[in-house]
């Protein structure tokens, strides 16, 4: 048929976000230590930690203890709110201190309950300029990490949307990029974010400024998907139909005067004119994907 020769289907998808909520220095909700709720030693830690926050810099002296966050449990001090969505988080970090373990830092950590062995991912500033994305993916599991090639950034930033947690670093003066690497941790809401800090030896108490301190919590995306038919001749487009959802995979009819595509596990049918769709009844079936087609 002549609709088949000379026209083709076009099927665009997009994510579309529609600003964003800012906790920065000078836009905050009232808590106990500036953006966030409170403060505690999370697991077993010889020295008690504690936080400073300086109102009128705004900036927050944090000293932690512990032997390591690693492994399949951590000891730090936390200063935490709690919070749910998607969100990214950034701030200046500052070792104090030139003695003590290399490996003692401060990090940005998103973490599902205060418990030693929670699931978690955090942004690591090591004592050494080590810079990694560190990640224990359930409960009691086994901590991994993604090591950046850059040492000793000015600022870093942890971004979790949806599933999906990856860093950012700035060296000075530069604006943030991306550290390389992500990986994939699912948590339930609400769940923790906050300033860590871990002295890396459990005899030890080490201190860590955190400045410039900036949360952003980011609307959902919102799924939009366009079907337009393409002329070949002109190559002109047209569209046919619109939708804020995710549908796929459209099919002409034979008679080249109606579309399929699947939606929501449906298969849908579109007059070419455009309109809206209507379910086809397919029975018991209403999972279906995108491996459908017209019978012979």
């Amino acid at each position: 048929m002549k609709l088949f020769t000379f026209t083709l289907l076009l099927l665009m998808g997009g994510l579309l976000v529609s600003g964003s909520s800012i906790f920065s220095q000078n836009n905050q909700p009232t808590y106990k230590y500036g953006l966030f709720e409170d403060a505690r030693d999370i697991g077993t830690v010889k020295h008690p930690g504690s936080v400073e926050y300086d109102a009128a810099r705004k900036t927050y002296t944090v000293a932690g203890g512990g032997e390591n966050m690693w492994a399949t449990t951590d000891a730090f001090q936390y200063v935490y709110r709690r919070i749910s969505g998607d969100v990214s988080f950034a701030a200046d970090i500052q070792i104090l201190g030139t003695g003590g373990n290399a490996h003692k830092k401060g990090v940005l950590i998103l973490r599902q309950s205060l418990d030693a062995d929670s699931a978690y991912a955090d942004a690591a500033l090591h004592a050494d300029g080590l810079t990694s994305l560190q990640y224990r993916e359930v409960k009691g599991g086994p901590t991994r990490e993604v090591q950046s090639n850059v040492k000793g950034p000015a600022r870093i930033q942890i971004e979790k949307r949806g599933d999906y947690v990856w860093m950012n670093i700035a060296r000075a003066g530069e604006s943030l990029q991306s550290a390389g690497g992500s990986f994939r941790i699912k948590f339930t809401e609400p769940f923790y974010i906050g300033l860590g800090v871990c002295a890396h030896d459990n005899n030890a108490l080490e201190k860590a400024v955190f400045s410039n301190v900036e949360i952003k919590q980011r609307p959902a995306p919102i799924v939009e998907s366009t079907l337009e038919t393409v002329a070949i001749s002109s190559k002109d487009r047209k569209v046919v139909y619109t939708k804020r959802a995710h549908f796929e995979a459209p099919n002409w009819s034979r008679d080249g005067k109606d579309l399929y595509f699947n939606q929501g596990g449906r298969i849908m049918k579109l007059p070419v004119t455009g309109g809206e769709p209507t379910a086809i009844d397919t029975g018991f079936a209403t999972r279906n994907n995108n491996d459908h087609g017209i019978s012979p």
